[in-house]
């Protein structure tokens, strides 16, 4: 097991593509976990098999972050356990392919209490531990949707718009503190997003793919440098930028709706 000395880092969204790929380069490099998601049974075989064969201790909290009150809650749980976090991954969030008009309000709520509100009170309460401290990394997980509005997934897209702006202007109010915010806007990747979202006939959910695994080093990696940005994948990093160089918002909204049509 690793010594009381080590760091430790939280990881929502951990027991599958991004989230598990980011906790697995943590256990790579020694620093133990705080494992959370909704399943404990898949939480429980993942600390076995990192514990086994990386020596570091894994702490599993089994959370519906989609719950209003959970994150405040989980939080005070670390700090009940007495787990001082030196990192904090918010990577739990889902989306919807879905007319907003066609969608269940209680859906949206959901959405909004994970993607947004959790990921602003863990951020905002392990930021405040972590200045004090003088040393720490937040590492957001966002999406290329927050560029541009998305038709059919509006919510989705304006709650990772959120996260986008929420992580840059946290980043720069922490200057100077030894604590860094980090956001990474991955594009489409080969998760199970896709499937849960109902993404499956949408035209840009064909072909070959980004691996979570891809995505992870890449957001590992920014965060480690306290880089405030990171899009993984060229084609990823030209969509972003050709869509911010459009001075008109409207031709966005026009050109983003072709895009996020289903293939027939």
């Amino acid at each position: 097991m690793a010594s009381p000395a080590s760091q430790t880092a939280l990881v929502t969204g951990a027991t599958s593509g991004i989230g598990y790929e980011l906790a697995k380069l943590f256990a790579q490099d020694g620093i133990d976990l705080v494992l959370v998601a909704r399943g404990q049974v898949k939480l429980a075989e993942i600390k076995a098999d990192f514990e086994q064969q990386y020596r570091i201790r894994v702490t599993c909290l089994a959370a519906d972050l989609g719950v209003a009150g959970q994150a405040a809650a989980l939080y005070q749980q670390c700090q009940t356990q007495g787990l001082e976090l030196d990192y904090l991954v918010n990577n739990a969030g889902f989306g919807a392919y879905k007319d907003v008009v066609q969608e269940d309000v209680t859906t949206y709520e959901s959405m909004l209490t994970l993607n947004v509100l959790a990921v602003t009170i863990l951020s905002t309460l392990a930021a405040k531990d972590m200045v004090r401290r003088r040393a720490g990394r937040i590492l957001n997980v966002g999406s290329t949707s927050a560029f541009q509005p998305v038709p059919h997934m509006a919510v989705y897209g304006a709650s990772k718009s959120y996260v986008m702006h929420f992580t840059e202007a946290l980043h720069a109010e922490l200057e100077g503190t030894g604590v860094t915010a980090t956001v990474l806007s991955p594009g489409v990747t080969a998760t199970g997003f896709v499937a849960r979202a109902g993404m499956g006939k949408w035209s840009q959910a064909q072909g070959k793919l980004l691996s979570a695994a891809a995505v992870a080093q890449a957001g590992y990696l920014a965060m480690q440098q306290g880089k405030v940005n990171v899009i993984p994948g060229w084609k990823n990093k030209l969509l972003a930028l050709g869509i911010s160089l459009i001075p008109f918002r409207g031709l966005k909204l026009a050109l983003s709706n072709r895009f996020m049509k289903e293939s027939h």
